[in-house]
């Protein structure tokens, strides 16, 4: 598929309580290279296998989660257009100029229906991923690849009202296909959906809870389900609070292990799943499966896992 117009989640900053602590928890456990810090309380990360400067902005702030989201766009024309389709819909635009965020250009950023902050933007310094662009070879250099061996920022999964809302946005807006859905087997309401921009099972997806903004988590891509266990291993080494996992997703029939950091922001580690396509039909769950649509191997839905967001 020729993947245009918004191209994937590329950014997402989240609060935590103490930088340091999520340096040392997003760098050397996960994985993930530091490749900024402001010294005013901002700390910038990338994946190894990401080109651009960052995909993840940690904020020390006085409470835990999410800050923004923000997906690059194929081009800066592109951005206009979104904008102006944005703007349309009757969403009201907040115009970022370049500079703004660090090594980006210029941003429009908007508040989603459930009360979360999205910006898109089309320009971002490019360092690399410590290979070349000719004869790159299979692997970087020693000591690239560590910790959990985070490949590159997945997803996110945000909480919030307004769901049937969200996903007329994201698929009359901005052209993004409902994958799945999980509905009340009763009243056939909207619980969560799964929204694609790409070949992934999802890009971004949200659940329904009636406070605003809420973070329920960001996911990071692993190569394979052998990394998986190896990422549970480092967080049993470091006493790192497992929610759930490692099992595996029905939705998405992913390999997952959810995890918290420091600050109770809950992490993932996501390998597998289907590939999509926008000629394939969206899935829908029912609550009389809910524990397999969650967690298809032993099929039991943990109350913290719909129960603890930030």
């Amino acid at each position: 598929m020729a993947i245009r117009g918004v191209l994937r989640v590329a950014e997402v900053a989240i609060r935590v309580l103490d930088l340091n602590a999520a340096r040392r928890h997003y760098g050397e456990f996960i994985g993930l290279h530091e490749t900024l810090n402001d010294g005013a309380g901002r700390a910038y990360f990338k994946a190894w296998d990401e080109h651009d400067h960052h995909s993840l902005v940690l904020h020390e702030a006085d409470t835990a989660g999410l800050d923004y989201v923000a997906f690059k766009v194929y081009d800066d024309a592109t951005l206009t257009s979104l904008t102006q389709r944005v703007e349309a819909s009757g969403v009201a635009v907040e115009h970022l100029p370049a500079g703004t965020y660090p090594r980006s250009g210029r941003r429009v950023q908007f508040v989603l229906p459930g009360g979360h902050v999205m910006q898109l933007y089309a320009e971002k310094d490019r360092v690399g991923n410590s290979m070349p662009t000719r004869n790159p070879g299979t692997l970087p250099d020693e000591g690239v690849i560590r910790g959990m061996r985070a490949t590159r920022l997945d997803h996110v999964l945000l909480a919030g009202p307004n769901l049937a809302e969200t996903a007329k946005f994201f698929t009359e807006v901005l052209d993004f296909d409902l994958g799945e859905e999980l509905i009340d087997n009763d009243s056939s309401m909207q619980l969560a959906i799964f929204l694609c921009c790409s070949n992934k099972p999802h890009d971004i997806a949200f659940v329904l809870r009636d406070e605003p903004g809420r973070f329920h988590h960001v996911s990071f891509w692993l190569d394979s389900v052998a990394d998986v266990y190896h990422a549970g291993d480092i967080m049993g080494k470091h006493n790192i609070p497992v929610d759930v996992g490692p099992t595996r997703h029905g939705i998405t029939r992913g390999a997952t292990i959810y995890f918290y950091d420091p600050s109770g922001n809950r992490n993932e580690v996501f390998s597998g799943g289907y590939i999509h396509y926008p000629d394939v039909p969206h899935l829908t769950w029912d609550t009389t499966q809910l524990g397999h649509a969650a967690f298809a191997i032993d099929n039991q839905p943990r109350p913290s896992f719909f129960n603890v967001v930030t």
